[in-house]
Formats: structure tokens, sequence, C-alpha cells
């Protein structure tokens, strides 16, 4: 299943602190406060422990958003859509 992780944290520390946790669980960075990847549900039940255990619940915001592969062909990407010095072409190739 693929999955989205989008956040808005306030303090740096607690987001590069859930950035090294979505990248750690072989998510990949496509902005800056995006990461996706594919993930089967207990994987996804572990990352969501670990990022609530890193960052400030009351002003706090993420998202995980998990996906089907056919909800996800229907994508639509537009204007730059990834920061193309993050994203990898493993993950370009998703998007096909």
């Amino acid at each position: 299943m693929l999955v989205w992780v989008i956040y808005d944290i306030e303090k740096n520390k607690a987001r590069n602190k859930v950035a090294k946790t979505c990248l750690g669980a072989g998510l990949y960075r496509v902005q800056l406060s995006v990461f996706l990847g594919d993930m089967n549900p207990n994987r996804i039940d572990e990352l969501s422990i670990k990022i609530n255990d890193l960052i400030n619940e009351n002003k706090d915001r993420v998202y995980i958003f998990p996906m089907c592969k056919d909800d996800f062909s229907k994508v639509k990407l537009l204007g730059q859509a990834f920061d193309k010095k993050l994203v990898t072409d493993e993950l370009k190739s998703l998007f096909v």
C-alpha cells in the first residue's frame, strides 16, 4: 500500500527527527515536508506511533494517508510537483 506522510511541525528538532524516521522507514522525500512510499498496514501503524512520540500534539500536524495503487494511479501532478533535487528515479517510476 502506498502511503503519504505530510506534516507541519513547529520545532526544527522534532521536524528533523520525523524526517529521519520517515526516511528510515523507507519513504522517499518528495517535498520538504512530504514523504511517499510503499508500506504494509503494520508498518504504517509503527510509523504512526514513532511519529506521535516525536511531535507536540498541541501544536504540530501530521497526516498519514494510505492509498491503494488504483487510487494512486489517479494522482495528478501539476507544475513542478516534486522537488527535483529530492525525488529519485525509483519514485518517478511510480507515476508512469
